[in-house]
């Protein structure tokens, strides 16, 4: 029998964060970013971003969480990461204070495809949650390729909506359209420990 949990990432996780990261992408996002791009991603360079993200968050209120498979072995087979809105929040034009210090932007929430639907995402989301609702956040925003079906209806199955933002990507001279989705962070459920 598998069971699966989150934990926060460590260090010794960066580089089998960026391998999942650039698995995930080649297959969900073949049809939505040109091949070549997806071809010519660095799992080396992806590994050290990953490290210091991990190790010298910008903030507290900056994670990165981890899924994982347990069976005979364990697995790390997701990651999300999240923290206070920034710039790369907004869409284009929007003023810098539109999105406010009680939102936090998902800026990667991926399951491996082969370990989908075992519930990893859920979990993760789950989990980032919590931190959100410790952290005192009240909304959450995710920019998710328009092209992403998965993505998107994965979001939208937890609630989450589109709040009218657009953008498009510059991916090597190909635009590539996104949308935002919101939701406002649940409030813990009475009698439940914070």
């Amino acid at each position: 029998m598998a069971l699966g949990y989150v934990r926060p990432a460590r260090p010794g996780d960066s580089g089998e964060i960026a391998r999942l990261q650039l698995a995930t992408w080649r297959v969900a996002y073949r049809r939505v970013l040109p091949r070549h791009v997806l071809d010519n991603l660095d799992e080396a360079w992806l590994a050290r971003r990953w490290s210091a993200a991990v190790q010298e968050p910008p903030s507290n209120a900056h994670r990165v969480l981890v899924a994982v498979e347990q069976a005979e072995q364990s697995y790390l087979v997701g990651f999300a990461a999240a923290g206070p809105a920034d710039a790369e929040a907004l869409a284009p034009g929007e003023p810098a204070e539109a999105l406010g210090k009680e939102v936090v932007a998902v800026t990667d929430l991926l399951v491996e495809p082969r370990w989908g639907r075992r519930g990893h995402g859920s979990r993760l989301l789950a989990a980032c949650v919590d931190h959100w609702r410790d952290d005192g956040f009240t909304r959450a925003v995710a920019w998710a390729f328009d092209g992403d079906t998965a993505t998107r209806k994965f979001l939208t199955g937890a609630g989450w909506e589109p709040d009218g933002a657009a953008r498009a990507l510059d991916v090597d001279d190909m635009l590539v359209p996104q949308l935002r989705l919101h939701v406002a962070v649940p409030a813990r459920p009475s009698g439940e420990a914070g």
